[in-house]
């Protein structure tokens, strides 16, 4: 019978909760935040996205040609335990306008980019993401954002361990 009163007695409360959830203010919207912004820029590139992914052997011959970046946006641990040899490291939390000219220079420049995920090993440092939070999306959404244009991204998913791949870690001297 106790159980019967409080379950009428919560049950009674919920107009009353639901009443207060509808008076609450919504807070203003950031200035600096703009997610429909995002997410609009996000699918107004999709298509251009989809153009742009490049298979591993097509990867590698870009990343061979005069002045092609290739871009580890991974943390500096991750690219410190073992990254493409030639890749050159920009944390995504690091993207700012200032710092990508540092290390891209001009925005035509050819940029190739990868992640955890065009990997099949799933273990350090290369641990499978979930797949819509794989990096290379917003990587590629962030540097179109930001004004760079000729970016292609990785495709396949390769084994680390493939001798075409020359995975290297960072020296102690890069390290710091």
């Amino acid at each position: 019978m106790l159980t019967i009163r409080l379950a009428a007695a919560l049950f009674a409360l919920l107009p009353a909760a639901a009443g207060y959830a509808q008076t609450v203010a919504p807070l203003p919207d950031n200035p600096q935040v703009d997610y429909a912004a995002f997410a609009e820029l996000a699918s107004n590139i999709a298509g251009y996205r989809q153009s742009r992914l490049v298979g591993f052997d097509d990867f590698q011959k870009l990343a061979g040609q005069k002045g092609v970046l290739v871009l580890d946006t991974r943390s500096a641990a991750a690219f410190a335990a073992g990254h493409i040899e030639g890749a050159v490291n920009l944390p995504f939390p690091d993207f700012t306008d200032e710092k990508l000219a540092n290390v891209i220079g001009d925005t035509g420049r050819t940029i190739l980019i990868y992640c955890n995920n065009n990997f099949s090993n799933d273990r350090a440092p290369v641990v499978t993401k979930r797949a819509p939070l794989a990096l290379n999306i917003p990587t590629f959404i962030n540097l179109y954002g930001y004004g760079y244009r000729n970016i292609y991204e990785l495709n396949d998913v390769v084994d680390m361990d493939d001798s075409r791949v020359r995975f290297v870690k960072a020296s102690r001297d890069a390290e710091g």
